[in-house]
């Protein structure tokens, strides 16, 4: 019977959510039809409601940067190439656009120290699957040594390689996370946005923010985001007028 009850469960939970997935496919369709016919509004507009929807993958914000970028506006365009490459760091397509469209914008990047360009070789999934890997074998290690007779050298080497690896993961995720381009990343989307040295637009003007310039947030305070800026500096700008990388 109890059995019963989660099959029945399950089933009622897919029967409730394929409508709502069907009906995002039709959007994302029309959307691209939209777009081959030249309507970029209409396709960022519909792009836009599978998003709302919940729908995330690389290719729909791949599409949503496109349709963006055809529109001019540059701001989301990046923002969107960006998300892009968080679920798919190795779509060349989102890199090489990424990079068209900030030269267009003239957007400025927060600079990247060399340990943590080296870690981006791989993305924070694949050392969270290497970190898990790593602690099972770890684990079944220890177990197979502390219950066998005799200690196998072979073993032991990789029951600390194992741990090491765990090791070296965890803190390369923990590394991303807080870097430069990790879960406080964020993009410019307004025209001229100026960072200020406080929460008042006659503060003083710590710099200009093109389009697509990336900004790291610190912290936020009401209506006003503190953030790290490129060149090295700090500053005050409108939180509306960025929006985080990572959704």
């Amino acid at each position: 019977m109890k059995q019963l009850i989660i099959t029945l469960c399950a089933a009622a939970t897919l029967f409730a959510i394929s409508p709502a997935f069907a009906q995002a496919d039709t959007q994302f369709a029309k959307a691209n039809e939209e777009y081959s016919a030249g309507h970029f509004q209409e396709a960022v507009d519909g792009y836009e409601t599978v998003v709302r929807a919940g729908q995330r993958n690389a290719t729909l914000f791949y599409d949503l940067g496109n349709a963006y970028f055809r529109t001019g506006d540059f701001g989301h365009a990046i923002l969107n190439y960006e998300r892009a490459l968080v679920l798919e760091p190795r779509q060349p397509e989102a890199d090489a656009n990424l990079r068209i469209a900030r030269n267009e914008a003239r957007a400025l990047e927060l600079a990247v120290n060399p340990p943590e360009r080296s870690l981006r070789l791989m993305t924070t999934n694949q050392y969270t699957i290497a970190a898990a890997i790593a602690f099972w074998i770890g684990v079944f290690g220890i177990v197979i040594l502390i219950s066998a007779r005799r200690r196998s050298l072979g073993l032991i080497a990789l029951s600390i390689l194992s741990w090491s690896i765990f090791a070296f993961a965890v803190a390369a995720i923990v590394w991303l996370d807080n870097g430069n381009k990790g879960s406080a990343l964020a993009i410019v989307t307004d025209q001229g946005v100026e960072a200020r040295v406080a929460t008042a637009e006659t503060a003083n003007k710590v710099l200009t923010l093109p389009p697509g310039s990336e900004i790291k947030i610190v912290s936020q305070r009401g209506d006003w985001i503190y953030a790290m800026l490129p060149n090295n500096l700090r500053g005050w700008i409108s939180a509306k007028s960025a929006e985080k990388v990572r959704l």
